[in-house]
C-alpha cells in the first residue's frame, strides 16, 4: 500500500458507512457548517432575543430614525446652547419689542424685545430637563411600587392598589395649580416633584400587571421549585421580561410631561421668570398675537415637534418590544 503524506490543503472526513473520503479543505469547511435554517434556506442563526430583534426592527422603522434625529438635536442644544446660537435670552432691547425677522434675528423679538430664536433654542434646555428627570424619577419609583405590588401581592397589593386609586382621582392640572402656587422656589424641582409625585401611578399598574404576568411563566415556576431567592427571581427571572412594557409607557410620557411643564409655567404656576421656558414665552406673547404672531408660533412650534418626537419614538418602540405586531 503506497505511503500517504499529509497535505495541507487535503483532509480527510468519514463517509458514516466505515470508510473514509479525500476531501480538500473548502469541502471540508463546507461539511463543518451548521445546519441549514427551519426554511432550508441557509445556516440556522443563533438564537436572538428579544431586545435584539426589536434593535434591528427599529433600524429599519423611518418614524424611530426622524425621531431619533429630532430627539438628538433637542438634547445637543440642551447641551450645548452656544453651538447653535451666540446671544443671551435674558438681553432685550425694547426699542425692538414685536419686530419681525431681520438678519441675525431669524424669529423676530417678542413683546420685551427679547430675541425669539435665542430664547427658544434656550428654552429646550428646561423642557428637556424636566422631561427626562421627571420620566426617571416616575419610572424608578412606580416600577419598584407595581413590582413589588405584583410579586407580592396580599395585603401590600390591596393597599397600594388604593392609593394609586386616589391618585388617579386627583386632576394634573388643578392639582398643579393648587400644590405648586403656594411654592416660591423658581428652580425645576417643585414641578418635576410634583409630575413625579401625581406619575407614578401610572408605571405603577404597569409594572404590577407585567410582574403577575411574567411570573406565572415556567421558567419562574421552575426557578422558584429549584430554591431560588425572592431577589434572584425579581431580578434575573421576572425584572428583564417585565421591563419591556415600563420603557414604552415611560418614553411616551415623557412628551407628555414636557408639555405638562409648559402647561403648569403658562398658567403661571410653573416656571416662572426670569427662567427660560417655552410655557412662560407662549404666556408672554399671547396677549400680542395679531401684532406678533411669531412670537408665539415658533416657541409653540418647537413644544410641539418635541412631544411628537417623544410620542413617535415611543410608538416604534411598542412596535418592536410588541410580539403580537411582528
Amino acid at each position: 500500500m503506497p505511503e500517504q503524506h499529509y497535505d495541507p490543503d487535503r483532509a480527510v472526513a468519514g463517509t458514516g458507512m466505515g470508510g473514509t473520503m479525500d476531501l480538500g479543505v473548502d469541502e471540508a469547511e463546507t461539511l463543518e457548517k451548521r445546519p441549514a435554517g427551519p426554511d432550508g434556506t441557509g445556516p440556522q442563526d443563533r438564537a436572538r432575543s428579544l431586545w435584539s430583534d426589536a434593535w434591528r426592527d427599529l433600524r429599519r422603522n423611518p418614524v424611530f430614525i426622524v425621531s431619533g434625529l429630532v430627539i438628538a438635536f433637542l438634547l445637543l442644544i440642551s447641551l450645548w446652547p452656544s453651538a447653535i446660537t451666540s446671544g443671551s435670552p435674558l438681553r432685550c432691547d425694547l426699542a425692538r419689542a414685536q419686530e419681525g425677522s431681520r438678519p441675525g434675528h431669524p424669529f423676530g423679538f417678542d413683546g420685551q424685545g427679547c430675541d425669539v430664536y435665542t430664547r427658544t433654542v434656550h428654552g429646550a434646555r428646561t423642557s428637556v430637563t424636566v422631561g427626562f428627570l421627571a420620566t426617571l424619577g416616575v419610572t424608578v419609583l412606580g416600577s419598584v411600587l407595581g413590582a413589588l405590588a405584583g410579586f407580592f401581592g396580599g395585603t401590600w397589593d390591596s393597599i397600594l392598589s388604593r392609593i394609586t386609586d386616589v391618585f388617579f382621582a386627583i386632576p394634573v392640572v388643578l392639582g398643579g395649580l393648587v400644590l405648586l402656587s403656594v411654592i416660591t422656589s423658581n428652580t425645576v424641582w417643585p414641578v418635576i416633584g410634583f409630575i413625579v409625585l401625581l406619575g407614578w401611578p401610572q408605571i405603577s399598574r404597569i409594572a404590577r400587571g407585567a410582574v403577575i404576568t411574567a411570573q406565572q411563566n415556567d421558567y419562574v415556576q421552575a426557578a422558584r421549585a429549584l430554591g431560588a431567592s425572592n431577589s434572584r427571581l425579581m431580578l434575573r427571572h421576572i425584572a428583564p421580561n417585565a421591563v419591556a412594557p415600563v420603557i414604552v409607557v415611560a418614553t411616551i410620557a415623557l412628551g407628555t410631561y414636557i408639555a405638562l411643564e409648559a402647561t403648569l409655567s403658562y398658567l403661571g404656576v410653573g416656571l416662572k421668570p426670569p427662567s427660560v421656558s417655552w410655557g412662560i414665552d407662549i404666556s408672554a406673547a399671547s396677549p400680542y398675537v395679531r401684532n406678533a404672531p411669531h412670537a408665539l408660533l415658533w416657541p409653540s412650534g418647537a413644544l410641539a415637534v418635541t412631544v411628537l418626537a417623544f410620542i413617535m419614538l415611543g410608538d416604534a418602540v411598542r412596535d418592536a418590544l410588541d410580539p403580537k405586531l411582528r
